[in-house]
Parts: structure tokens; sequence; C-alpha cells
């Protein structure tokens, strides 16, 4: 089965904030394993304005089980007013990477 694992992209302002999140999830179980890429340029309408930032992404990858938790604990540790929490189901992978994520991430 691999549509119980989810990978969540979430964009964090620098590369302290990515860190700090990352460490979290993973201290919490709440992801098996958090990738940072920094670099991210992102373009978005915020507050009926324009806005152009440099972002570190964070993959993320979790279970359906989890997300309510991991969301919840991203929005508490994140600056942003509204950070991006965004899953997308893992259609096929490694079945052995895929029960790693599922090993690593039970409460």
């Amino acid at each position: 089965m691999t549509d119980d694992c989810l990978v969540v992209f979430c964009t964090c302002p620098s590369d302290t904030v990515a860190a700090e999140v990352a460490t979290a999830l993973i201290e919490q179980n709440l992801a098996a394993c958090v990738t940072r890429i920094p670099g991210a340029k992102s373009w978005y309408r915020w507050q009926g304005h324009l806005e152009k930032d440099e972002e570190v992404l964070l993959l993320i990858k979790t279970t359906r089980g989890r997300f309510a938790e991991l969301e919840a604990a991203v929005r508490r540790l994140h600056p942003y007013e509204v950070p991006e929490v965004i899953a997308i189901a893992v259609a096929a992978g490694s079945a052995a990477y895929l029960q790693w994520v599922r090993d690593s991430t039970e409460a």
C-alpha cells in the first residue's frame, strides 16, 4: 500500500527556521525524513501585493495518519501567518522505503 504515504511541501523564510521545523518534526516522529532545499525563489500575492522571496523548501516524508499533527506542529513553529503545508500522496515507490516511512512515523 502506497497511498498512506505523503510528501509534504513547506517553504520557510530562512535556513534557521527550516532546520528548527525539520528537527522538531523528526524528534516528534511526525516525519521520517525532511529534505531541506535552499535557494527556492517564490513569487506570490499576499494581502494584495506581489511578493518575491528567497525561501528554503522542505520536502517532508510522512504518513496520512500523522498529517494533522504535522500540520499543527508546523503552524506552531513557523513564523508565517499562513505557512505552506501541501501534501501529495505517494502513488508509487520503493516498498522498503515506504515501509521505513511508516515505521519511522509510528506514534
